[in-house]
């Protein structure tokens, strides 16, 4: 068994921020290591992930994109099977989540690309150009794109898909926080559209290279929201045939498919004819099926899973880190005990997060020390704001007033004790077994720690309503702009009432204000270095406040058959593809 962890270089960008692009060519750099042998912290700039992997016990050609050995044969269907959720519908952009992230990116394509060193290319777009102020962008859509219904791709499919977003009844989260400055779109001519925006975005082109921005067709659009979940049109190397809830949806190949990524070393329909794509929840049974040739290709790889694959000639493991938030536990400021910023110190000098990475995640995850993920552009690791120190943890409670200690150790103030509830549920990555080392740690300064073990459905409703007082998160985007997202205090409402808040500490006040300004000018400056500091400030600031514990990179984390070829990772978010993959089974 070969098992290979990517890790990505990129340069910072010269010169504008913002700048005119048409065509043009782009290689992504890559570090392809072995994940035993050597596992770098990933520290680089970076923000997307593509390799092409053979998985016929040989390393890949990284400079060609084409296995090492062996002739891709076209047919045959791949089984995949998923331990995230089902998703609620198969149009990413109502909703907007990881589970459906990973399977819409076998049928729906962005208009552009955004590769590792942080450069955007177009996709199905041909150009682009910024008017002076940057309050209006012309994007320029390539003219010979069709849909798998037949629509043709042209400006009016711009225009409909925003509108599409922006509508309430589309109950979109994730891509209308994307486009929530594009105020209007007009039809400069029959292949170009002119977006509107309320203020400058830094952030805009990198929206639309996100699957969850995709393009759809207008006319498949027009069918309404229910009919575009079973089943939504794109110009993607597969499509929709069938979905079976709560077991399967079946994908089969687009034999017009001519518009792959700016990464792709090829042209031409995808070689698999059908794509199988089923949910197993359970990481045992999931596992189980994969060794015994049930399913080809799994994700949400168990740490212990993946050692007793690594033994398995006829296993491979490809693990690669997302941008965005990383995964951590985010704390509750409008309630006790988080109202106070000694407390969430204290909380996160008291926990070892390092020694329950090392015993549960088997020394396959590195940690995190800033809320934004190593690959991701202008992340800034403070490893001396998170680093375990209990006698600052005790000295911070005793300041606060939780002196006093009950007969079971819990420290007390006024009769009432330190303790803070923290939901679970599996699929946000953050193990029982984990939390229940962190409820260990705490204890040991008089903090109880309670841990709610939820259903998905569960767990949503209570974030949703601020149900809890520490929670699991992360939040997977291209750009340090998802802190815009998470920590900007007009993110603490939801979008919809009673639905999801992007921001899950509810900081308000100087401090958040602060934070806020910061971000903004991030947002908005016309100018790269002033862009990386504000991102970096802010997150200092965030830091600063200990409004997250981080813990580590959002990961893909896939096994698979050694007979399956040509899996990638495609940029920018790090989603498997199975565009170039094929099944060598004759």
């Amino acid at each position: 068994m070969q098992r290979h962890e990517i890790a990505q270089q990129s340069n910072p960008t010269d010169g504008p921020l913002l700048e005119d692009k048409s065509t043009s060519g782009g290689t992504p750099l890559l570090q392809l290591t072995r994940f035993f042998t050597q596992q770098p912290r990933a520290t680089l700039l970076g923000i997307s992930l593509t390799v092409l992997l053979s998985i016929t016990g040989c390393a890949p050609n990284v400079e060609t994109g084409e296995p090492t050995s062996g002739e891709p044969q076209v047919g045959g269907t791949l089984t995949y099977a998923t331990g995230d959720v089902e998703p609620p519908c198969l149009d990413p952009i109502m909703n907007g989540n990881v589970p459906q992230a990973l399977v819409a990116t076998q049928y729906l394509e962005p208009l552009f690309f955004q590769n590792d060193d942080n450069e955007i290319e177009p996709w199905l777009a041909e150009t682009w150009e910024w008017s002076e102020d940057r309050l209006a962008l012309d994007i320029t859509v390539k003219d010979d794109v069709t849909f798998t219904d037949g629509q043709r791709l042209n400006a009016e499919t711009i225009q409909k898909n925003i509108e599409y977003i922006k509508d309430p009844a589309t109950l979109s989260s994730t891509a209308i926080l994307a486009v929530e400055k594009v105020d209007s779109v007009e039809f400069v001519d029959e292949f170009t559209a002119r977006l509107h925006l309320s203020e400058p975005d830094n952030a805009m082109l990198e929206h639309l290279a996100q699957v969850w921005v995709p393009i759809q067709s207008q006319q498949a659009l027009a069918r309404g929201m229910e009919e575009n979940c079973l089943s939504p049109v794109g110009t993607g190397p597969f499509k929709v045939e069938s979905w079976d809830k709560q077991r399967q949806i079946v994908l089969v190949r687009n034999d017009e498919y001519h518009t792959p990524a700016p990464s792709a070393q090829r042209t031409g329909p995808a070689y698999l004819d059908r794509i199988i794509w089923r949910f197993l929840p359970d990481h045992a049974n999931r596992f189980a099926a994969l060794q015994s040739g049930e399913v080809d290709v799994i994700d949400v790889v168990q740490p212990q899973d993946a050692i007793v694959a690594d033994a398995d000639p006829s296993l491979e493991t490809l693990i690669g880190s997302r941008p965005g938030h990383v995964v951590n536990l985010a704390f509750n400021t409008t309630e006790t005990p988080f109202d106070d910023v000694r407390v969430r110190e204290a909380f996160t000098r008291a926990v070892d997060v390092d020694a329950a990475l090392k015993s549960i995640f088997l020394d396959t995850v590195d940690r995190s020390d800033s809320v934004l993920s190593s690959i991701t552009q202008y992340n800034h690791q403070q490893p001396e704001i998170f680093s375990r120190d209990v006698d600052r943890a005790n000295a911070l409670l005793d300041e606060a007033g939780w002196t006093e200690r009950d007969a079971s150790g819990y420290r007390i103030q006024d009769g009432e004790q330190l303790s803070a509830v923290v939901l679970q549920t599996d699929s946000v990555l953050v193990p029982v077994a984990v939390l229940e080392q962190f409820q260990a740690s705490a204890k040991d300064i008089g903090f109880k720690l309670i841990i709610d073990q939820e259903e998905s459905s569960t767990y949503t409703e209570r974030r949703n309503a601020w149900d809890y007082n520490l929670i699991p998160l992360y939040y997977t985007k291209n750009s340090p702009a998802v802190l815009n997202l998470t920590h900007d205090t007009a993110n603490i409402p939801s979008i919809v009432e009673g639905g999801y808040h992007a921001n899950s500490n509810g900081l308000e006040g100087p401090k958040a204000e602060q934070i806020d300004e910061l971000l903004h000018t991030a947002a908005v400056t016309g100018d790269t270095q002033e862009r990386e500091e504000a991102y970096v400030a802010a997150q200092e600031a965030v830091h600063g406040q200990y409004l997250n514990l981080p813990i580590f990179d959002q990961q893909t984390r896939l096994s698979f058959r050694a007979d399956v070829n040509g899996i990638r990772l495609i940029s920018p978010l790090g989603m498997p593809t199975f565009y170039d993959t094929w099944l060598d089974r004759t």
